[in-house]
């Protein structure tokens, strides 16, 4: 009874409210039931606990992404800022090894490290009154480097326990606290001192002086305006044609480019080719022997920034996509984008019976039959294809026509019914059917990444759903560009196939990357986002041309949207190069002053790469040479250093 009293005394302290404490009396239990419920019990502890592992890894995952993001920050600042040669994968002891080569240290193959002596060329009186004699032993006597220090500077003392490659950080540290001039306690005498000082000098300006005599022949190519044949595919001005290719050709330039229309060229009718107005073209630039690169161009032009589009997609396109606008990309709000076609429909047979890489196919076939005469005569060497808006690879992400304004993020454009069919499949065949959405909190087209939920630092770009939708948004740009150039391979077989990827350089320093997100690149910190394209380039052997920016931002354009186009570009050459891909490039922005046309020329053949690798062309835009604000002096001076016959220094 004593065991059933304080039972009952017990169960009241947990209800002091009730009255009723022989309703609380533990009743005895069958053996069995017992056993079911210590059973469950268990079930529920087991369960609890593989949750709490799942919480745990998830979190680990977490931390271990913001460490690689912290290394990679690091790791890109002392590329960048310190010109210290470390390869992509970098690890820990390349970094160690680095900074011990940039403080003068030796770092062996193996990791053994060790202080270089100076040559005794450039150690002056120094050599001689550091080593005043030789013991049969072979072991140096530095003992006179501390008494020469102490004799010249009698406020210094060096411990006995001081190694002698520890003596330069005594010396400094002495300066700084006396505020001398280092020559004033250094055992090299003035002449000396001068002497060394020059030396390095030298190095340095023969490391930084822009010489570029004997360097590599870099082709350069003019990009002709887009408006020299109207809508009817004819030639506007063939005298003023035949007057900038004069200009071009004094300037010794290796060819032009020409954009092949598709609003122009199959305008009004499907399967309906004209091409009259671009073989009155070739043959003027046949006249001046210049080499012919020509783009395929299936997006618009001009209508980026402006309501009328100058060249539009074809009209009989217009008018099946006023009957069925889902064949356009279109952002969360339902816009449609018509400066090019969905991706969605590559595979669909929504354009008169034809799906849109047959489309595609079947301009490129025609150009390729047509023109067959200059493919022969090697005229045209080369033939880009677009791949998307701008004729990028990329998204119409960043449509001012929808109201972005530069540094906005953009929005995703992956919400017509074809992608969205794309989307569902892929979230059923992952086993999640709630994923086939579009994340709801990614902001608008002018957002920056902290204001949303999804770009911000350890945002939703990053768990699961997130990685899986930015994984199926680039894959489907890579499974367009690996389906048209397989096209593009059988229509051009034998010639140079170029695709351009485009630069967003700008929220390059947030975790998120979000610009490059929405732009179908999924580059965050932790991952390479270039990679998975590369490795289609590669496999059709197709030249990677890069879009060249050839300025520095402003201090507040860095602070505010945390651009870094030097960091872009490192990864996105470096990437390029490490897969074998042939890189060429392009300028982004009229140049006009002699510092852009200097890192144009560093970009496009780096001195300080190891392996000496190189654009194997440039192609540079200028609305025109016969207009005044070009100065032909600065670009005769741009393109002999591309040619690699320019000496002197910039």
């Amino acid at each position: 009874m004593k065991n059933t009293t304080e039972d009952a005394t017990s169960t009241q302290d947990l209800d002091p409210q009730s009255d009723h404490s022989s309703d609380y009396l533990p009743q005895p239990q069958p053996r069995r039931l017992r056993g079911f419920a210590a059973t469950a019990a268990g079930t529920n502890s087991t369960g609890k606990g593989k949750k709490e592992r799942e919480k745990e890894k998830e979190r680990t995952k977490l931390r271990e992404r913001h460490r690689r993001a912290i290394t990679s920050r690091m790791l890109a600042g002392l590329r960048q800022y310190g010109n210290f040669p470390l390869p992509a994968r970098a690890d820990m002891n390349d970094v160690l090894a680095a900074l011990a080569r940039e403080a003068g240290w030796i770092v062996d193959a193996d990791g053994t490290t060790y202080r270089q002596c100076l040559p005794p060329s450039n150690m002056g009186s120094f050599a001689a009154r550091s080593v005043e004699s030789q013991p049969s032993g072979g072991t140096l006597r530095t003992c006179s480097v501390k008494e020469t220090l102490e004799n010249q500077s009698p406020g210094l003392r060096i411990d006995e326990c001081v190694s002698p490659a520890s003596i330069d950080s005594v010396l400094i540290a002495e300066r700084d606290s006396k505020n001398e001039n280092y020559a004033s306690v250094s055992p090299i005498n003035s002449t000396d001192c001068l002497e060394a000082d020059q030396l390095m000098q030298d190095i340095h300006s023969g490391v930084h002086q822009n010489d570029f005599n004997c360097t590599p022949y870099v082709p350069v190519y003019i990009k002709l305006p887009a408006g020299i044949i109207n809508k009817f595919c004819q030639l506007m001005d063939p005298e003023g044609i035949r007057q900038e290719l004069i200009h071009i050709k004094s300037l010794n330039i290796d060819g032009v480019v020409v954009d092949c229309w598709w609003g122009i060229v199959e305008g009004w009718n499907s399967q309906k080719y004209e091409w009259s107005g671009y073989r009155e073209l070739f043959s003027i630039i046949r006249e001046f022997k210049l080499n012919i690169q020509v783009v395929m161009a299936f997006h618009e032009c001009g209508g980026n920034d402006s309501s009328d589009a100058l060249i539009s997609l074809p009209q009989w396109v217009l008018d099946i996509g006023k009957d069925n606008q889902d064949i356009f990309f279109t952002d969360r709000e339902g816009r449609r984008n018509t400066e090019c076609l969905s991706w969605g429909i590559d595979k669909e047979r929504v354009l008169k019976g034809r799906t849109g890489i047959e489309v595609y196919f079947d301009m490129m076939r025609s150009f390729r039959t047509e023109f067959d005469d200059l493919f022969a005569e090697g005229m045209i060497d080369a033939v880009e294809i677009g791949l998307g808006a701008s004729g990028e690879l990329k998204y119409p992400s960043f449509s001012e026509r929808m109201g972005w304004r530069y540094p906005g993020i953009g929005e995703f454009q992956c919400y017509d019914k074809y992608l969205q069919h794309s989307l569902r499949r892929a979230a059923k065949l992952r086993g999640h059917s709630f994923w086939a959405r579009g994340p709801d909190n990614a902001g608008h087209y002018n957002s920056m990444p902290h204001e949303t939920g999804f770009f911000c630092e350890r945002g939703d770009y990053d768990n699961y759903y997130g990685r899986f939708f930015l994984h199926w948004y680039s894959q489907t740009l890579v499974d367009h560009a690996d389906n048209v150039l397989s096209l593009a391979n059988l229509a051009f077989e034998g010639t140079k196939i170029i695709v351009k990827v485009p630069a967003v350089y700008w929220w390059y320093k947030t975790p998120s990357h979000a610009a490059e997100l929405t732009a179908g690149y999924h580059n965050p910190t932790n991952q390479d986002g270039y990679s998975p394209v590369f490795e289609v380039l590669k496999k059709h052997a197709v030249t990677m041309k890069f879009v060249c920016l050839g300025f520095n931002p402003s201090n507040q354009e860095a602070n505010e949207s945390l651009v870094d186009p030097d960091g872009l570009s490192w990864q996105v050459l470096n990437s390029a190069w490490e897969r074998g891909l042939i890189t060429s490039g392009e300028n982004a922005i009229f140049c006009y002053d002699r510092e852009r046309y200097e890192r144009l020329i560093e970009m496009a053949k780096p001195r300080n790469d190891p392996d000496h690798r190189h654009f194997s062309f440039f192609v540079y835009q200028q609305p025109s040479l016969l207009q005044g604000n070009v100065c032909l002096s600065e670009l005769d001076f741009f393109i002999k250093c591309m040619h690699g016959e320019m000496t002197g220094n910039l």
